[in-house]
């Protein structure tokens, strides 16, 4: 083997070992070798000669005269059609007890895709929430974070997503997550059946850090090469702000100098190069990318939401159990709504529009202001529109809330009161009770 080997420990700090080397690249994987075995680390940051590695398994054992062996490689992962329905930790080791894998090892790190060979977003994936299909359609090749509350249902609300797709693979990168939430994902998986198409790639909080920072990049890199194949695949993250966390947390053990609120200053380009990865190739498949960012306090001005902001395609506002109308946005959404339903964009703005104008009666009713006729259509409005639109239990394909936003409408309000065209109104306009009454709400 010509690997380079040292068998001199600068410093050990943290989880952190210096060592003084030549000719070793940034994210090359080595091996120490403690009295504890063999552990594989990461380079994190060269100075001059001088290299830093994050020991996957930690420094407990690890002394200054142990060995460390540079692999020339960064970290890889096997894929195939073999890695359907398994369970992979961090570092690519099968947490489900089954065989290790070895066929066609790809790098994890890769460049995003040129440019040039991209598809222009053309395609919806439909979801069956009225919230996304309705309002803030998912496209093929997005990247759309989920922006929550601490403490909000987003990984139930991953997991339905994950589940009620029209995509052929699902790979979900868990990030930090609690063993709690690793096996609800891996029980509503595998209880809707699709547990054979999807692949797993878990990080637990109580995993070594450096794991967390690998997970992201072999779920879309396996993601990446699927989509090459061919295949629609759709990659889950959760929770980005756990994976910026651990960035932080290595940043302070090599006394960087802090940025925004202590992450470190590449924070928007660690984020961007992964959400580049989302891509619809030209003769190929595709990637698209959903992912959790909780927002601690409530601060969307928080380095990690904010910094996703400028890199991604709007984003879902996930709040007091609901998808926001007014937080959410999906800036791709007018590629593919115009090519639904005629009446899709219309009935939308016009929806939201009157539950704008819902929430400012209330405030009006709640400061004592007498209720006029119309603010008493809006309240009512207002309170249908959240009992069968955004409660996330509703399970609804796109036609059939499209069908349900009419009869909403027409409930609470005559025709030329929704600002909607004639031609429309004509066509989609409930005409009789009991027409208006068939809600058909499908609920989980």
């Amino acid at each position: 083997m010509n690997n380079k080997v040292y068998r001199k420990i600068h410093k050990v700090f943290g989880n952190v070992i210096t060592l003084i080397a030549e000719g070793i690249s940034y994210g090359e994987l080595a091996e120490v070798r403690s009295r504890r075995g063999l552990s594989l680390a990461e380079v994190i940051h060269i100075e001059g000669n001088l290299v830093h590695l994050q020991v996957f398994a930690g420094n407990i054992g690890v002394s200054t005269k142990d060995e460390v062996r540079f692999l020339e490689r960064g970290m890889r992962v096997s894929f195939s059609d073999n890695l359907f329905g398994r369970i992979f930790n961090g570092s690519g080791q099968p947490l489900d007890g089954g065989p290790v894998l070895f066929d066609e090892m790809i790098e994890c790190k890769t460049p995003s895709i040129n440019p040039a060979r991209r598809n222009m977003p053309r395609r919806m994936i439909h979801t069956k929430i009225p919230m996304i299909d309705v309002f803030n359609s998912l496209v093929v090749s997005q990247k759309l974070p989920i922006f929550s509350v601490s403490g909000e249902e987003y990984n139930p609300l991953l997991a339905r997503i994950a589940m009620q797709a029209e995509v052929e693979v699902i790979i979900l990168g868990g990030m930090g997550l609690k063993y709690d939430d690793f096996l609800y994902f891996k029980h509503e998986i595998e209880r809707s059946g699709a547990r054979k198409r999807t692949i797993f790639f878990v990080h637990t909080a109580a995993d070594p850090i450096v794991e967390c920072l690998l997970v992201p990049d072999m779920a879309l890199a396996v993601g990446e090469r699927f989509a090459l194949k061919g295949r629609s695949v759709l990659v889950l993250l959760t929770d980005m702000t756990n994976y910026a966390e651990s960035l932080k947390e290595i940043a302070i053990t090599m006394e960087q100098i802090p940025s925004n609120r202590g992450y470190p200053g590449d924070l928007y380009s660690r984020f961007a190069v992964r959400y580049e990865k989302a891509v619809d190739f030209m003769d190929a498949g595709s990637v698209t990318i959903l992912a959790v960012t909780t927002m601690p306090g409530d601060d969307i001005t928080h380095p990690v939401p904010d910094n996703t902001g400028y890199i991604t395609e709007g984003q879902l506002y996930l709040r007091n159990g609901r998808i926001d109308p007014f937080g959410s946005l999906s800036r791709l959404k007018q590629l593919v709504n115009k090519k639904t339903r005629m009446d899709h964009r219309d009935l939308m703005d016009a929806m939201i529009r009157l539950y704008a104008q819902a929430k400012e009666s209330r405030e009006k009713m709640a400061l004592g202001f007498t209720m006029t006729d119309w603010d008493k259509k809006l309240l009512q409005y207002g309170e249908l529109f959240e009992d069968r639109m955004m409660d996330l239990s509703v399970n609804l394909s796109l036609w059939e809330a499209l069908d349900l936003g009419w009869r909403i409408l027409a409930d609470c309000f005559v025709p030329e009161e929704v600002g909607i065209r004639s031609d429309l109104l004509k066509q989609f306009w409930p005409s009789s009770e009991a027409e208006k009454n068939s809600y058909g709400a499908d609920t989980l």
